[in-house]
């Protein structure tokens, strides 16, 4: 698992919402082996200085933003919605 970043602790500990969901995202995320940074004042993640993903945030939900994620490949087509319940 990669190291957690003090800046992005305090993101996460001011928020007002979703602080379970986060942290849980998080934990997944780091233990890709991703990079924890804090850009445009959200956590984004890296691999080799390239942005990789980000979590925000929203009124009614949070979510995992992919940076270039149209590039992403499919690998099930068949899935064009997929919602986990953390």
């Amino acid at each position: 698992m990669s190291k957690t970043n003090p800046k992005v602790d305090f993101y996460f500990s001011k928020a007002e919402k979703w602080q379970e969901e986060f942290e849980k995202l998080r934990m997944i995320i780091l233990d890709c082996g991703l990079n924890e940074e804090l850009k445009w004042g959200c956590p984004c993640y890296t691999f080799q200085k390239g942005n990789v993903v980000l979590i925000h945030g929203f009124k009614e939900y949070c979510a995992l933003l992919f940076i270039k994620g149209a590039l992403l490949h499919d690998t099930n087509p068949s899935c064009s919605y997929l919602s986990i319940k953390l």
